[in-house]
């Protein structure tokens, strides 16, 4: 297995100094890639203040802090540590870019391509329920580690494709699916906190798990939901198991990863570029 994720320094170059002299200790590292889509992580001091893009991070205790880069980003972030002496670093973060594929879905019922009005009120309200959960912005710590495949299978599906569902041009696929079997057992990529729980109409039956400073995942169209809401859940937990509920046109799971309301790429997060065979 290869490890995937990297780790970055707050220093943007190296300087030549002065014999005897001695380098500042960088104020921040980061952790994992800087392509579109990414979520990177990162240490700095617990007394410290930081801000991307002029907007301020949250910290834990131990001043681990996350952020993520949207998956069409293409100005340089902006981060920048303080200390309450005066010292300060900055880093303009330029976002690595992707090419993402198209895919064409047929054989779906049509009401899941173009849904009547009634259905339209239905799926507003249950993604205004799900952006309410990824506002949370908790001091949960699951977001610093190396997330786990939550499912064995077959990816069927990549992050930020074009797809085409039916001949319909439709918004870009902001996850990742995995096709196993019906009933394959599912499991929490991280530690964390259960945040949401619905049976939503596109989604199924739909798992949003919260690991803290705004970052969450979610899993859609379960078979079975095996975790309460508030339920704390450690990875590798199995929460649930594949099904093909909501709009699916066989068994798999829709895994996705969020920075609040930043959809992100989470197999950039994994230590493994597949998932184990089902």
């Amino acid at each position: 297995m290869i490890l995937r994720r990297q780790v970055l320094t707050g220093a943007l170059a190296l300087t030549v100094l002065p014999r005897f002299a001695r380098a500042e200790t960088p104020l921040f590292t980061l952790h994992g890639g800087l392509e579109q889509g990414s979520l990177v992580t990162g240490h700095t001091a617990p007394d410290a203040t930081l801000s991307l893009d002029d907007s301020p991070l949250s910290l834990s205790p131990d001043g681990a802090f996350a952020f993520g880069i949207a998956y069409d980003r293409t100005a340089p972030l902006r981060l920048v540590a303080r200390l309450g002496h005066g010292r300060s670093e900055e880093r303009a973060i330029s976002p690595v870019p992707r090419v993402y594929q198209t895919q064409s879905i047929t054989g779906l019922p049509q009401a899941y391509v173009t849904p009547p009005p009634d259905i339209l009120a239905r799926i507003r309200a249950e993604a205004a329920a799900v952006a309410e959960a990824r506002k949370r912005d908790t001091p949960g710590t699951g977001f610093q580690s190396v997330f786990q495949w939550p499912v064995a299978g077959t990816v069927s599906g990549v992050f930020g494709s074009r797809r085409i569902l039916n001949g319909t041009p439709m918004a870009p696929h902001m996850g990742v699916d995995i096709a196993a079997p019906e009933g394959t057992p599912i499991h929490a990529a991280a530690d964390g906190a259960v945040s949401l729980i619905q049976a939503e109409y596109l989604g199924g039956h739909v798992t949003l798990i919260d690991h803290g400073q705004g970052v969450s995942t979610v899993y859609l169209h379960q078979q079975d939901i095996l975790v309460r809401s508030n339920e704390k859940v450690a990875q590798g937990q199995m929460i649930g198991r594949v099904g093909q509920t909501g709009r699916a046109t066989g068994p798999h799971l829709h895994w996705g990863l969020n920075w609040f309301q930043m959809r992100l790429d989470p197999s950039r997060s994994t230590a493994s570029a597949e998932p184990a065979p089902s």
